[in-house]
């Protein structure tokens, strides 16, 4: 029973702790290694009595632990275990973590409540010295705009998913850091995969899917039942003997049945197919257009000179300067047609009809014996 109320009275004490007001205060933050069995320093430098010791972590504010001379000590449910309070001295409020992660990472602010000078508080900053301090250009985080993806990502919402950052560069790596950032919001890690002196060593901070760490130091994550949340981008941060390289990842998720990628990728072919073929038939409406313009044009043309309606079919053919002469007609007998009448007498000086032109030119001519 005893115990109970021991840690319901640590429930309040962690509740109000940021609430408390404090007379002295280290200015500058000590800057600590992030390794196991680090210690956090809060060494109050005058004599007194220690009233109580407590540690939260900025800038939420989120309680570590509390250590008071009477009561004990209480620890958050994600530090338990994990924390243990030096005491080397009777103004001593120091601790020690071990099991880190990268989710230590961070501001912690010691409150040491003394009688009866007062409170006195120190800042601790710890720090991955193996990951480059972000540049002081830069202090809001970048917009998605500033982002430069590498590669874009469309998964349909309740499907599985599985996001890769393979190191394509030259180099030994020796450690992978996962962020994600989601729409408008900074970058948080949510998976460690590096070597140490034991082997690989790999660390998972995701909600919503799993990290994995190739011998490579590949890190993937795997997502399953793909929900709007996990839409955003993805970094891999890859620390190389040569410097740090970086690949991005865009995800998108669509509704079940909805647009994909696929549908994408099949509507951009059919736009471009219907493009190209209006603009052959546009191509050949222009060409038909401008033929019959042309016709009607040498059409008007032939109206107006008929004379040049047709070609001259013998202007490539010699005329010749002189005529040929006309043939001579020789002497010869002259023959016709001529009806045939029936034969009949000569009476009263009428010719016979048989007899020759001649014959009948004779008969014609008076005969001189007659005459005398």
């Amino acid at each position: 029973m005893e115990a109970v109320q021991k840690d319901h009275r640590y429930f309040v004490v962690l509740i109000f702790l940021p609430f408390l007001k404090v007379a002295v205060q280290q200015k500058d933050a000590v800057t600590v290694h992030l390794e196991e069995g680090m210690v956090l320093d809060c060494l109050c430098p005058w004599n007194g009595n220690l009233s109580m010791v407590s540690w939260n972590k900025v800038p939420d504010k989120e309680p570590v632990a509390v250590f008071h001379p009477e009561y004990g000590v209480a620890f958050s449910q994600h530090y338990r275990e994990r924390i243990e309070f030096l005491r080397t001295t009777p103004m001593d409020g120091s601790i020690s973590m071990r099991n880190v992660t990268h989710q230590d990472i961070g501001l912690y602010h010691c409150s040491v409540q003394t009688f009866p000078q007062g409170p006195w508080t120190r800042n601790i900053q710890v720090e991955d010295l193996d990951t480059p301090p972000e540049e002081d250009d830069s202090p809001e985080p970048p917009t998605p705009e500033d982002v430069r993806v590498d590669t874009e990502l469309v998964a349909e919402r309740n499907n599985n998913l599985t996001i890769k950052c393979n190191h394509v560069h030259n180099g030994t790596v020796y450690q992978v850091i996962l962020e994600k950032m989601p729409h408008s919001e900074p970058w948080s890690i949510i998976g460690v995969c590096k070597k140490v002196e034991g082997g690989l060593v790999g660390e998972d901070y995701s909600d919503r899917g799993e990290v994995s760490c190739a011998d490579s130091l590949d890190v993937s994550l795997h997502l399953t039942g793909v929900v709007p949340e996990d839409s955003g981008f993805y970094r891999c941060t890859f620390s190389t003997d040569t410097g740090v390289q970086t690949t991005t990842v865009l995800l998108t998720v669509a509704p079940p049945g909805g647009f994909s990628l696929s549908m994408y990728m099949m509507y951009i072919y059919i736009g471009a197919g219907a493009a190209g073929l209006i603009l052959l038939m546009v191509i050949i409406i222009l060409a038909v257009r401008h033929s019959r313009k042309r016709n009607r044009r040498e059409e008007y043309k032939v109206k107006l000179h008929p004379s040049q309606s047709q070609n001259n079919l013998y202007e490539n053919i010699s005329v010749c300067s002189r005529a040929k002469k006309p043939r001579q007609i020789r002497n010869a007998p002259v023959y016709a047609n001529m009806q045939t009448i029936q034969s009949y007498k000569t009476t009263a000086g009428y010719p016979s009809a048989n007899l020759s032109i001649n014959q009948q030119r004779k008969q014609k001519k008076p005969h001189k014996n007659r005459s005398s």
